[in-house]
């Protein structure tokens, strides 16, 4: 039976604006190296094999060694890179990291991945505090990726929550909310910088 789980590539969402933080978010460094870098190789450690999703201006900029893919441009918000590599990839689950979660770790993303259910359309983190799933670190299932298309084509939202919200989600609560915190603005990146220092 075991063949028929889906592979699990990871995905670091590197391809974002990021204009509330003011400088690139992949960029930042809060364990001595770009955070992108950075889950890309803890990204490495759980799955079969691992891509940066960027924009193609930024495809100079990446240090050799590291795969990527670049956003296809179909599709509108945080879809647009996690589509792009369903494209490339179409039977392969993703592990969806944003490069945004600077206290993610190991632990909290083996979490994640011991509780997969390849017969989910996602797996998805969600705080105990809100109980609502996490889309930018959500495993998402081939099936549940062939039905955000679907959707995309009808929706008015691009809002990748909304969707797992309404679809054959399962959702994971880490032991501390606290690892899925999101860096937006630079007083957060401050923030997270306290926590791990």
């Amino acid at each position: 039976m075991a063949s028929t789980t889906p592979q699990l590539y990871g995905l670091v969402l590197a391809g974002g604006k990021s204009t509330r933080m003011g400088s690139d978010k992949g960029l930042l460094t809060y364990h001595d190296v770009p955070q992108q870098e950075y889950l890309y190789k803890l990204l490495g450690q759980i799955c079969d094999d691992v891509f940066l999703s960027i924009r193609e201006e930024q495809s100079t900029s990446i240090p050799d060694g590291f795969k990527t893919i670049i956003d296809q441009n179909e599709y509108r918000g945080p879809f647009n890179g996690i589509l792009s590599a369903h494209k490339a990839y179409p039977d392969v689950a993703w592990l969806v990291l944003a490069c945004d979660l600077p206290l993610i770790n190991l632990e909290t993303l083996r979490q994640l991945a011991e509780n997969r259910n390849p017969k989910q359309g996602a797996t998805s983190f969600a705080t105990k505090e809100t109980e609502l799933p996490e889309p930018l670190i959500t495993i998402w299932e081939p099936s549940g990726l062939q039905e955000a298309i679907q959707h995309m084509q009808t929706a008015e939202s691009s809002c990748p929550r909304k969707f797992l919200i309404n679809s054959d989600t399962k959702l994971v609560f880490p032991e501390h909310d606290e690892v899925l915190y999101n860096a937006n603005y630079i007083e957060d990146y401050k923030y997270a910088k306290s926590k791990i220092d």
